[in-house]
Protein backbone atom coordinates (compact mmCIF):
# COMPACT_ATOMS: atom_id res chain seq x y z
CA UNK A 1 0.00 0.00 0.00
CA UNK A 2 1.52 3.45 -0.88
CA UNK A 3 2.00 5.69 2.44
CA UNK A 4 0.95 9.28 1.96
CA UNK A 5 2.49 12.07 4.06
CA UNK A 6 0.04 14.37 5.22
CA UNK A 7 1.72 17.71 6.15
CA UNK A 8 -1.67 19.90 6.89
CA UNK A 9 -2.55 20.85 10.60
CA UNK A 10 -5.63 19.16 12.24
CA UNK A 11 -8.70 18.89 12.19
CA UNK A 12 -8.16 19.22 8.46
CA UNK A 13 -5.07 16.31 8.67
CA UNK A 14 -7.66 13.68 9.51
CA UNK A 15 -10.13 14.58 7.22
CA UNK A 16 -7.61 14.30 4.07
CA UNK A 17 -6.16 10.60 6.20
CA UNK A 18 -10.25 9.48 5.98
CA UNK A 19 -10.09 10.65 2.31
CA UNK A 20 -7.19 9.15 1.49
CA UNK A 21 -7.83 5.65 3.12
CA UNK A 22 -11.04 5.44 0.92
CA UNK A 23 -9.02 5.93 -2.02
CA UNK A 24 -6.94 2.87 -0.75
CA UNK A 25 -4.06 4.64 0.46
CA UNK A 26 -2.15 4.55 3.98
CA UNK A 27 -1.82 7.73 5.57
CA UNK A 28 1.03 8.83 7.77
CA UNK A 29 0.33 12.39 9.65
CA UNK A 30 2.95 14.27 10.22
CA UNK A 31 1.31 18.00 10.38
CA UNK A 32 4.48 20.53 9.54
CA UNK A 33 2.76 24.22 10.11
CA UNK A 34 -0.10 24.55 12.83
CA UNK A 35 -2.78 27.06 13.20
CA UNK A 36 -2.94 29.52 16.09
CA UNK A 37 -6.06 31.68 16.89
CA UNK A 38 -5.09 35.43 16.96
CA UNK A 39 -7.22 38.00 19.02
CA UNK A 40 -9.62 40.37 16.61
CA UNK A 41 -11.20 43.64 17.13
CA UNK A 42 -12.98 44.86 14.16
CA UNK A 43 -11.76 48.55 14.06
CA UNK A 44 -14.28 49.92 11.90
CA UNK A 45 -17.52 50.36 11.94
CA UNK A 46 -19.73 47.86 9.53
CA UNK A 47 -21.59 50.53 8.45
CA UNK A 48 -19.05 51.75 6.49
CA UNK A 49 -18.22 48.49 4.61
CA UNK A 50 -19.62 47.44 2.01
CA UNK A 51 -18.35 43.94 1.49
CA UNK A 52 -16.69 41.14 2.83
CA UNK A 53 -13.91 39.36 1.18
CA UNK A 54 -12.66 35.93 2.72
CA UNK A 55 -9.93 33.74 0.71
CA UNK A 56 -9.59 30.87 3.35
CA UNK A 57 -11.92 28.65 5.25
CA UNK A 58 -9.94 29.05 8.28
CA UNK A 59 -10.38 32.67 8.17
CA UNK A 60 -13.46 32.15 9.32
CA UNK A 61 -13.30 29.39 11.51
CA UNK A 62 -10.94 31.16 13.79
CA UNK A 63 -13.15 34.69 13.72
CA UNK A 64 -14.89 35.08 16.58
CA UNK A 65 -18.76 34.51 16.67
CA UNK A 66 -19.45 38.59 18.11
CA UNK A 67 -17.50 39.88 14.79
CA UNK A 68 -19.27 37.65 12.27
CA UNK A 69 -22.32 38.45 13.64
CA UNK A 70 -21.81 41.96 13.04
CA UNK A 71 -20.39 41.25 9.08
CA UNK A 72 -23.24 38.80 8.74
CA UNK A 73 -25.50 41.14 6.51
CA UNK A 74 -22.85 42.11 4.34
CA UNK A 75 -22.28 40.72 0.92
CA UNK A 76 -19.65 38.42 1.21
CA UNK A 77 -17.39 37.19 -1.82
CA UNK A 78 -15.44 34.10 -1.20
CA UNK A 79 -12.44 32.20 -2.97
CA UNK A 80 -14.11 28.58 -3.28
CA UNK A 81 -16.91 26.15 -2.68
CA UNK A 82 -15.08 24.84 0.73
CA UNK A 83 -14.39 28.45 1.66
CA UNK A 84 -18.24 29.60 0.79
CA UNK A 85 -19.75 26.26 2.86
CA UNK A 86 -17.63 27.35 5.87
CA UNK A 87 -19.01 31.41 5.48
CA UNK A 88 -22.47 30.13 5.06
CA UNK A 89 -22.18 27.72 8.29
CA UNK A 90 -21.09 30.55 10.21
CA UNK A 91 -24.00 32.95 9.22
CA UNK A 92 -22.41 35.07 6.57
CA UNK A 93 -24.11 36.05 3.36
CA UNK A 94 -22.43 34.74 0.31
CA UNK A 95 -23.71 36.17 -2.38
CA UNK A 96 -20.53 35.27 -5.03
CA UNK A 97 -18.29 31.65 -4.99
CA UNK A 98 -14.83 31.91 -7.04
CA UNK A 99 -13.35 29.04 -8.84
CA UNK A 100 -10.39 28.38 -5.93
CA UNK A 101 -8.25 31.13 -7.37
CA UNK A 102 -7.93 34.21 -5.73
CA UNK A 103 -6.34 36.43 -7.99
CA UNK A 104 -9.35 34.96 -10.36
CA UNK A 105 -12.13 35.92 -7.41
CA UNK A 106 -10.37 39.57 -7.08
CA UNK A 107 -10.88 40.12 -11.32
CA UNK A 108 -14.24 39.64 -10.78
CA UNK A 109 -15.41 41.47 -7.47
CA UNK A 110 -12.75 44.44 -8.67
CA UNK A 111 -15.08 46.49 -11.03
CA UNK A 112 -18.09 46.70 -8.78
CA UNK A 113 -16.17 47.49 -5.51
CA UNK A 114 -14.03 50.51 -7.01
CA UNK A 115 -13.83 52.93 -4.39
CA UNK A 116 -15.76 51.05 -1.50
CA UNK A 117 -14.53 49.17 1.45
CA UNK A 118 -13.81 45.81 2.29
CA UNK A 119 -13.40 44.35 5.21
CA UNK A 120 -11.25 41.08 4.12
CA UNK A 121 -10.93 37.71 6.64
CA UNK A 122 -7.73 36.62 6.10
CA UNK A 123 -4.49 34.67 8.17
CA UNK A 124 -1.47 36.38 9.22
CA UNK A 125 0.37 34.35 6.63
CA UNK A 126 -0.65 35.34 2.82
CA UNK A 127 0.11 36.88 -0.69
CA UNK A 128 0.27 40.29 -0.82
CA UNK A 129 -1.21 39.65 -4.67
CA UNK A 130 -4.67 39.65 -3.87
CA UNK A 131 -4.92 42.58 -1.63
CA UNK A 132 -2.71 44.41 -4.01
CA UNK A 133 -4.84 43.75 -7.46
CA UNK A 134 -8.34 45.52 -5.43
CA UNK A 135 -5.86 48.55 -4.19
CA UNK A 136 -5.20 49.20 -7.56
CA UNK A 137 -8.35 49.13 -8.98
CA UNK A 138 -9.68 51.92 -6.51
CA UNK A 139 -11.00 49.51 -3.74
CA UNK A 140 -10.02 49.90 0.03
CA UNK A 141 -9.13 46.58 1.52
CA UNK A 142 -9.56 46.39 5.54
CA UNK A 143 -7.41 43.19 6.71
CA UNK A 144 -8.81 41.31 9.38
CA UNK A 145 -5.89 38.58 10.38
CA UNK A 146 -8.28 36.01 12.62
CA UNK A 147 -5.14 33.24 12.75
CA UNK A 148 -1.47 32.38 12.37
CA UNK A 149 0.30 29.59 10.56
CA UNK A 150 3.25 28.67 12.34
CA UNK A 151 5.69 25.85 11.38
CA UNK A 152 5.65 22.62 13.64
CA UNK A 153 9.27 21.27 14.35
CA UNK A 154 9.79 17.44 15.22
CA UNK A 155 12.94 15.86 17.03
CA UNK A 156 14.27 13.07 14.83
CA UNK A 157 13.25 10.65 16.95
CA UNK A 158 9.52 12.10 17.21
CA UNK A 159 9.53 12.25 12.89
CA UNK A 160 11.10 8.67 12.91
CA UNK A 161 8.11 7.44 15.07
CA UNK A 162 5.26 8.73 12.66
CA UNK A 163 7.17 7.18 9.97
CA UNK A 164 7.28 3.57 11.27
CA UNK A 165 10.40 2.92 9.65
CA UNK A 166 8.62 2.68 6.40
CA UNK A 167 9.30 4.97 2.81
CA UNK A 168 7.05 7.54 1.77
CA UNK A 169 6.09 7.72 -1.57
CA UNK A 170 4.19 11.11 -1.75
CA UNK A 171 4.06 14.45 0.22
CA UNK A 172 0.92 16.44 0.27
CA UNK A 173 1.98 20.35 0.55
CA UNK A 174 -1.06 22.67 1.83
CA UNK A 175 1.38 25.69 2.48
CA UNK A 176 4.53 27.41 2.23
CA UNK A 177 5.00 27.37 5.78
CA UNK A 178 4.52 23.22 5.36
CA UNK A 179 6.65 23.67 2.13
CA UNK A 180 9.80 24.90 4.38
CA UNK A 181 9.39 22.69 7.19
CA UNK A 182 9.78 19.55 4.84
CA UNK A 183 12.53 20.57 2.68
CA UNK A 184 14.27 21.17 6.09
CA UNK A 185 12.78 17.69 8.04
CA UNK A 186 13.95 15.38 4.63
CA UNK A 187 17.17 16.19 5.12
CA UNK A 188 17.67 14.92 8.46
CA UNK A 189 20.62 12.07 7.99
CA UNK A 190 18.62 10.49 10.34
CA UNK A 191 15.40 10.22 8.09
CA UNK A 192 16.63 11.16 4.47
CA UNK A 193 16.29 7.68 3.13
CA UNK A 194 12.62 7.71 4.26
CA UNK A 195 12.24 10.31 1.33
CA UNK A 196 14.44 9.07 -1.51
CA UNK A 197 12.01 8.54 -4.25
CA UNK A 198 9.10 10.68 -2.78
CA UNK A 199 7.09 12.76 -5.02
CA UNK A 200 6.61 16.06 -3.58
CA UNK A 201 2.57 17.18 -4.46
CA UNK A 202 2.22 21.24 -4.02
CA UNK A 203 -1.46 22.78 -3.50
CA UNK A 204 -0.19 25.66 -5.90
CA UNK A 205 2.21 27.60 -7.07
CA UNK A 206 3.25 30.00 -4.52
CA UNK A 207 3.60 26.20 -2.21
CA UNK A 208 5.71 24.63 -4.81
CA UNK A 209 8.06 27.90 -4.75
CA UNK A 210 9.06 27.06 -1.26
CA UNK A 211 9.88 23.74 -1.52
CA UNK A 212 13.74 23.36 -1.45
CA UNK A 213 15.70 23.07 -5.39
CA UNK A 214 16.75 20.18 -4.60
CA UNK A 215 13.31 18.17 -4.64
CA UNK A 216 12.38 20.10 -7.89
CA UNK A 217 12.88 16.98 -10.39
CA UNK A 218 9.85 15.47 -8.19
CA UNK A 219 7.94 18.42 -7.49
CA UNK A 220 4.05 18.39 -8.88
CA UNK A 221 1.86 21.25 -8.70
CA UNK A 222 -1.74 20.87 -8.59
CA UNK A 223 -3.97 21.88 -11.47
CA UNK A 224 -6.21 24.16 -8.99
CA UNK A 225 -5.69 25.07 -5.41
CA UNK A 226 -8.03 22.92 -3.42
CA UNK A 227 -7.31 19.39 -2.64
CA UNK A 228 -9.38 17.54 -5.06
CA UNK A 229 -7.16 18.42 -7.59
CA UNK A 230 -4.45 17.88 -4.92
CA UNK A 231 -5.39 14.05 -4.20
CA UNK A 232 -5.79 13.98 -8.18
CA UNK A 233 -1.99 13.93 -8.34
CA UNK A 234 -1.70 10.36 -6.60
CA UNK A 235 -3.93 9.14 -9.34
CA UNK A 236 -5.00 5.36 -8.10
CA UNK A 237 -2.90 3.38 -5.02
CA UNK A 238 -2.55 0.33 -7.06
Amino acid sequence: MKRVLVTRPEPGAGRTAARLRERGFEPVVLPLSETRVLPVVLETRPETISALLVTSANAVRHAPADMLAQLADLPCHVVGPKTAEAARAAGLSVVETGSGDARQLAEQIAPALADKTAAYLCGRVRSADFEAYLAGKAVTVLPVETYDTLPVDYPGKVAATHLAGQPVAAALLYSAKAAQAYSTLVQRPELARYFEETRVLALSARVASAVSAGFLGRLVVATRPDEDALLALLGTAE
